[in-house]
């Protein structure tokens, strides 16, 4: 166990892993999206993480409770300035909502633009793994041919996975056959 432990302290650790290297270049992608949004795009972030928080639901909760308290007249030591059926409170949570529903679109188009540039990475990094697993493909079956291997009870899979793949074919097909 010791030998194990001693060992394991001196694997060098100067050359990352493939996984780590995935990982930073994710990191590295975020962090640039991040740093690239306008002041706008921060604003507005900063105003829907606020407003999609637990405390901005409570603050809320309080300041209505005693907004309405004090307009039907149960705090007689204030006088009331928005009485029944509180048309400035209206004003003030419909302007909120407007400003708001705003705001949150915002980010949501924001996340949406990051969401299809990931998309899209994803589709090139898919596309260049099937061009290189039909590249595999071909040279496992000429390594057999090489070795005289029999290839009769692969079946027609193989072979069909052999050809290369033709995306707006593949494309096509699954806008026929899925649901609009």
């Amino acid at each position: 166990m010791a030998k194990h432990a001693a060992a394991k302290k001196e694997a060098p650790q100067s050359v990352p892993t493939h996984m780590e290297r995935n990982v930073r270049a994710i990191a590295k992608l975020e962090h640039e999206a991040m740093q690239q949004r306008t002041p706008a795009d921060r604003v507005s972030d900063a105003i829907t993480r606020v407003a999609g928080s637990a405390a901005f639901v409570a603050l809320h909760g309080v300041l209505f409770t005693v907004w309405i308290t004090i307009n039907v007249g149960e705090v007689r030591s204030v006088p009331i300035f928005d009485p029944y059926p509180f048309n400035f409170l209206t004003l003030v949570v419909s302007l909120e909502a407007i400003f708001l529903s705003i705001f949150v679109l915002m980010s949501q188009n924001r996340a949406a633009r990051l969401g299809d540039r990931r998309a899209h990475l994803d589709l090139q990094i898919d596309l260049l793994a099937e061009r290189e697993l039909t590249a595999i493909l071909h040279m496992l079956r000429a390594l057999c041919a090489k070795q005289k291997v029999v290839l009769d009870d692969v079946g027609t899979d193989v072979k069909d996975l052999m050809q290369e793949t033709d995306v707006s074919e593949l494309a096509s097909d699954l806008d026929k056959k899925l649901p609009a």
